[in-house]
């Protein structure tokens, strides 16, 4: 695996499917916006592309930052990580535990391998 562990691999599929969860919302509400009436076409514009800004940004992180191994990949994916656990609970709160009960499990496994020790040794070696 290259010097890879696991952790990290894991860390890299995890952003990366945040990644591409953002890129298919983005798409989703593009396809919406210009196949339907939405109230405000400027404003669900906006949302997908910024989802497809974030969903850019977030294969950038998995791919170029924490699969080859570089060290400023998992400080944009941890704070990622903090987000989707804010976002989580938020739709736990708001009546939407099938929401966010799986979000916790992705957000809360992000965490843990991004900071597990192999991935610590892997990206900043020995010290």
């Amino acid at each position: 695996m290259n010097g890879r562990p696991l952790t990290l691999l894991i860390a890299a599929v995890v952003v990366a499917l945040e990644g591409l969860v953002a890129l298919g919302l983005g798409v989703l509400v593009a396809v919406q916006t210009l196949t339907g009436a939405p109230d405000n076409v400027t404003t669900a514009l906006a949302e997908s592309g910024f989802a497809l800004l974030v969903a850019a940004g977030l294969l950038w992180v998995a791919w170029g930052g924490l699969f080859k191994r570089e060290r400023w990949g998992r400080s944009p994916a941890v704070l990622t990580q903090i987000f989707m656990l804010l976002i989580a609970v938020t739709l736990i709160q708001s009546d939407q535990p099938q929401l966010g009960i799986p979000l916790i499990v992705v957000a809360v496994t992000g965490l843990v391998t991004l900071l597990a020790p192999s991935t610590t040794h892997a990206l900043y070696g020995d010290g």
